[in-house]
């Protein structure tokens, strides 16, 4: 099958993209880094699997459409993702927006593009990385906690719009994963709570979460290729939470 993933030059697309490929899927690495897309998808060829690249901006239509036409997904995995730490006072309004079209509307618009193949075939799976902020809420990061609760109810709609076919479309929500995207998390949170980058990690980031560690990213993408086995083809419109108990709160 097709997997294609999207922001798959970061910690979770590439962790994803790698476990997809050693299960034998031909896997389809989309991102906007052109270079390190490259070297990337020369990785998992050169190991011996089936990788292809496309640079790909979620937002951007045209791309959007050139990515489905050219690598019709049997598996699409929407993981793009950016982040913006501010008072909502201090959030610029283009910054705020961009993340809503990379996060809510940018999965959307993918997933509908390549909905058509799915339907035709009678099979597809879509799987939306989301986060515990899907789920609950923290200071400064408005725009993102929107995009991923927003996420959750697309998913939703779209699993009762094809509720009659071999579909489903669910979303993984981890806590905090050690990423290049939380280590900058750290940083900016430090400077917003004036507190050490030690301290995020253990006062803010892991201290609503009984197991007090962070996620690593090969759960992630091992729940992701559970979501396309035969005994998950009920499991949809669902969220899947991996949070060490913090929800259990």
């Amino acid at each position: 099958m097709r997997v294609v993933v999207t922001g798959a030059t970061g910690g979770i697309g590439f962790a994803v993209a790698e476990a997809f490929a050693k299960a034998g899927h031909a896997v389809v690495l989309a991102d906007l880094n052109a270079e390190l897309l490259k070297s990337k998808t020369a990785e998992l060829t050169a190991a011996g699997y089936i990788a292809d690249a496309f640079v790909l901006d979620v937002t951007n239509a045209e791309q959007i459409a050139a990515c489905a036409a050219q690598f019709p997904a049997d598996i699409l995995i929407n993981n793009a993702g950016i982040q913006h730490v501010a008072r909502l006072e201090d959030f610029p309004p283009e910054k705020w927006a961009l993340l809503l079209d990379v996060m809510l509307t940018g999965p959307a618009m993918l997933t509908r593009a390549m909905l058509p193949h799915m339907q035709q075939q009678n099979f597809g799976r879509v799987i939306n990385i989301g986060s515990i902020h899907a789920l609950v809420a923290s200071p400064f990061k408005s725009a993102y906690v929107a995009a991923k609760h927003g996420l959750l109810g697309f998913s939703k709609v779209i699993a009762l719009e094809n509720a009659d076919k071999n579909f489903t479309i669910n979303t993984i929500c981890p806590a905090y994963v050690k990423t290049p995207l939380v280590e900058k998390q750290i940083s900016a949170q430090a400077k917003e709570h004036n507190l050490t980058e030690q301290q995020v990690i253990e006062q803010i980031m892991l201290a609503p979460m009984p197991q007090k560690a962070f996620i690593d990213v090969s759960e992630i993408a091992e729940t992701a290729l559970f979501l396309c086995q035969p005994a998950a083809k009920h499991i949809t419109a669902q969220t899947l939470v991996l949070d060490g108990g913090w929800t259990a709160r």
